[in-house]
Protein backbone atom coordinates (compact mmCIF):
# COMPACT_ATOMS: atom_id res chain seq x y z
CA UNK A 1 0.00 0.00 0.00
CA UNK A 2 1.29 3.50 -0.81
CA UNK A 3 2.35 5.71 2.10
CA UNK A 4 -0.10 8.52 2.91
CA UNK A 5 0.75 12.01 1.69
CA UNK A 6 -1.36 14.29 3.91
CA UNK A 7 0.59 17.51 3.27
CA UNK A 8 0.80 16.90 -0.48
CA UNK A 9 -2.96 16.21 -0.51
CA UNK A 10 -3.64 19.63 1.06
CA UNK A 11 -1.32 21.36 -1.45
CA UNK A 12 -2.98 19.56 -4.38
CA UNK A 13 -6.43 20.57 -3.15
CA UNK A 14 -5.22 24.19 -3.04
CA UNK A 15 -3.80 23.75 -6.54
CA UNK A 16 -7.22 22.70 -7.84
CA UNK A 17 -8.79 25.84 -6.33
CA UNK A 18 -6.12 28.03 -7.94
CA UNK A 19 -7.70 27.40 -11.35
CA UNK A 20 -10.41 29.92 -10.45
CA UNK A 21 -9.95 33.61 -11.20
CA UNK A 22 -10.27 34.54 -7.51
CA UNK A 23 -10.49 32.45 -4.35
CA UNK A 24 -11.58 33.53 -0.88
CA UNK A 25 -10.00 32.33 2.37
CA UNK A 26 -13.41 30.94 3.26
CA UNK A 27 -13.40 28.76 0.12
CA UNK A 28 -9.86 27.58 0.89
CA UNK A 29 -10.70 26.46 4.42
CA UNK A 30 -14.11 25.02 3.44
CA UNK A 31 -12.56 22.84 0.73
CA UNK A 32 -11.81 20.23 3.39
CA UNK A 33 -15.19 20.19 5.14
CA UNK A 34 -16.57 22.00 8.21
CA UNK A 35 -15.02 19.53 10.68
CA UNK A 36 -11.55 19.39 9.07
CA UNK A 37 -9.68 21.61 11.49
CA UNK A 38 -6.14 20.40 10.76
CA UNK A 39 -6.19 20.96 6.97
CA UNK A 40 -7.93 24.30 7.62
CA UNK A 41 -5.09 25.22 10.02
CA UNK A 42 -2.51 24.12 7.47
CA UNK A 43 -3.93 26.31 4.66
CA UNK A 44 -3.07 29.75 6.13
CA UNK A 45 0.22 28.35 7.48
CA UNK A 46 1.22 27.21 3.97
CA UNK A 47 0.14 30.55 2.50
CA UNK A 48 2.18 32.57 4.99
CA UNK A 49 5.26 30.40 4.29
CA UNK A 50 4.84 31.07 0.56
CA UNK A 51 5.78 34.27 -1.35
CA UNK A 52 2.20 35.49 -0.71
CA UNK A 53 3.41 36.63 2.72
CA UNK A 54 4.89 39.67 0.94
CA UNK A 55 1.38 41.06 0.26
CA UNK A 56 0.67 43.86 2.78
CA UNK A 57 -1.57 42.78 5.69
CA UNK A 58 -1.80 39.23 4.27
CA UNK A 59 0.34 37.74 7.08
CA UNK A 60 -1.87 39.46 9.67
CA UNK A 61 -5.06 38.01 8.13
CA UNK A 62 -3.48 34.53 7.99
CA UNK A 63 -2.25 34.91 11.58
CA UNK A 64 -5.70 35.79 12.90
CA UNK A 65 -7.18 32.90 10.90
CA UNK A 66 -4.61 30.52 12.41
CA UNK A 67 -5.34 31.80 15.94
CA UNK A 68 -9.11 31.38 15.51
CA UNK A 69 -8.84 27.87 14.08
CA UNK A 70 -6.32 26.71 16.70
CA UNK A 71 -8.38 28.23 19.53
CA UNK A 72 -11.40 26.24 18.35
CA UNK A 73 -9.18 23.13 18.39
CA UNK A 74 -8.17 23.92 21.99
CA UNK A 75 -11.82 24.13 23.12
CA UNK A 76 -12.63 21.07 20.96
CA UNK A 77 -15.33 22.71 18.89
CA UNK A 78 -17.02 20.29 16.47
CA UNK A 79 -17.36 22.58 13.45
CA UNK A 80 -15.11 25.33 12.20
CA UNK A 81 -16.30 28.95 12.34
CA UNK A 82 -14.58 32.01 10.86
CA UNK A 83 -15.94 35.58 10.81
CA UNK A 84 -17.20 36.91 7.49
CA UNK A 85 -14.47 39.55 7.08
CA UNK A 86 -11.79 36.81 7.12
CA UNK A 87 -13.79 34.43 4.93
CA UNK A 88 -14.30 37.14 2.28
CA UNK A 89 -10.58 37.99 1.91
CA UNK A 90 -9.67 37.24 -1.72
CA UNK A 91 -6.59 35.95 -3.52
CA UNK A 92 -5.96 35.82 -7.24
CA UNK A 93 -6.03 32.27 -8.55
CA UNK A 94 -2.72 32.85 -10.36
CA UNK A 95 -1.11 34.08 -7.11
CA UNK A 96 -2.32 30.97 -5.32
CA UNK A 97 -1.17 28.72 -8.18
CA UNK A 98 2.33 30.23 -8.09
CA UNK A 99 2.54 29.73 -4.32
CA UNK A 100 1.30 26.13 -4.59
CA UNK A 101 3.95 25.37 -7.21
CA UNK A 102 6.68 26.42 -4.79
CA UNK A 103 5.17 24.45 -1.89
CA UNK A 104 5.01 21.06 -3.61
CA UNK A 105 8.61 20.10 -2.84
CA UNK A 106 8.23 21.16 0.80
CA UNK A 107 5.04 19.07 1.07
CA UNK A 108 6.79 16.00 -0.37
CA UNK A 109 9.72 16.41 2.04
CA UNK A 110 7.42 16.70 5.06
CA UNK A 111 5.40 13.65 4.01
CA UNK A 112 8.55 11.61 3.35
CA UNK A 113 9.97 12.32 6.80
CA UNK A 114 6.78 11.83 8.85
CA UNK A 115 6.00 8.74 10.91
CA UNK A 116 4.50 7.86 14.28
CA UNK A 117 6.91 9.16 16.96
CA UNK A 118 6.56 10.78 20.40
CA UNK A 119 2.80 10.32 20.30
CA UNK A 120 2.45 11.77 23.80
CA UNK A 121 2.79 15.22 22.13
CA UNK A 122 -0.12 14.68 19.74
CA UNK A 123 -2.54 12.87 22.07
CA UNK A 124 -4.45 14.77 24.73
CA UNK A 125 -3.48 16.28 27.10
CA UNK A 126 -0.05 16.62 25.45
CA UNK A 127 -1.80 17.64 22.23
CA UNK A 128 -2.67 20.95 23.88
CA UNK A 129 0.98 22.03 23.48
CA UNK A 130 0.94 22.37 19.66
CA UNK A 131 -2.62 23.74 19.70
CA UNK A 132 -1.72 26.52 22.14
CA UNK A 133 1.55 27.06 20.26
CA UNK A 134 -0.43 27.62 17.05
CA UNK A 135 -2.74 30.12 18.83
CA UNK A 136 0.29 32.10 20.06
CA UNK A 137 1.96 32.03 16.62
CA UNK A 138 -1.20 33.29 14.96
CA UNK A 139 -1.72 36.09 17.48
CA UNK A 140 1.91 37.21 17.12
CA UNK A 141 1.82 37.53 13.30
CA UNK A 142 -0.01 40.89 13.10
CA UNK A 143 2.53 42.41 15.51
CA UNK A 144 5.53 41.06 13.59
CA UNK A 145 4.31 41.86 10.06
CA UNK A 146 6.98 44.54 9.55
CA UNK A 147 9.83 42.36 10.85
CA UNK A 148 11.39 40.43 7.95
CA UNK A 149 10.93 36.63 8.00
CA UNK A 150 9.14 36.51 11.38
CA UNK A 151 5.69 35.74 9.95
CA UNK A 152 7.12 33.06 7.66
CA UNK A 153 8.97 31.49 10.60
CA UNK A 154 5.79 31.49 12.69
CA UNK A 155 3.90 30.03 9.71
CA UNK A 156 6.53 27.30 9.48
CA UNK A 157 6.01 26.48 13.17
CA UNK A 158 2.23 26.21 12.63
CA UNK A 159 2.82 24.06 9.53
CA UNK A 160 5.00 21.72 11.61
CA UNK A 161 2.31 21.54 14.31
CA UNK A 162 -0.27 20.71 11.59
CA UNK A 163 1.92 17.93 10.19
CA UNK A 164 2.27 16.50 13.69
CA UNK A 165 -1.54 16.14 13.90
CA UNK A 166 -1.89 14.60 10.42
CA UNK A 167 1.03 12.17 10.77
CA UNK A 168 0.67 11.58 14.55
CA UNK A 169 4.36 12.55 14.76
CA UNK A 170 5.35 14.36 17.96
CA UNK A 171 8.84 15.09 16.59
CA UNK A 172 7.22 17.81 14.48
CA UNK A 173 5.81 19.38 17.66
CA UNK A 174 9.36 19.70 19.01
CA UNK A 175 10.57 21.11 15.68
CA UNK A 176 7.67 23.59 15.67
CA UNK A 177 8.53 24.75 19.19
CA UNK A 178 12.17 25.28 18.17
CA UNK A 179 11.12 27.32 15.11
CA UNK A 180 8.67 29.27 17.29
CA UNK A 181 11.48 30.10 19.73
CA UNK A 182 13.72 31.16 16.84
CA UNK A 183 10.98 33.43 15.49
CA UNK A 184 10.72 35.09 18.91
CA UNK A 185 14.40 36.10 18.72
CA UNK A 186 14.16 37.71 15.26
CA UNK A 187 12.40 40.93 16.38
CA UNK A 188 14.88 41.30 19.25
CA UNK A 189 17.82 41.02 16.84
CA UNK A 190 16.23 43.35 14.27
CA UNK A 191 15.39 46.04 16.84
CA UNK A 192 18.85 45.63 18.36
CA UNK A 193 20.39 46.40 14.96
CA UNK A 194 18.08 49.39 14.39
CA UNK A 195 18.58 50.91 17.84
CA UNK A 196 22.21 49.89 18.31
Amino acid sequence: MDAPHPVRDVVERLGALSERETVTLGELTEAFGPASFVPALMVPALLVVSPLSGIPVFSSICGLTIALIALQMVVRRRFLWLPGWIRRRQLGGSQLGSAVGRLTRLADWLDRHSRARLRVLVRMPGGLVPRIGAVLCGLAMPFLELVPFSSSLLGTAVLLFSVSFLARDGLYVLAGLIVMGTAATVPVLVWGQILG
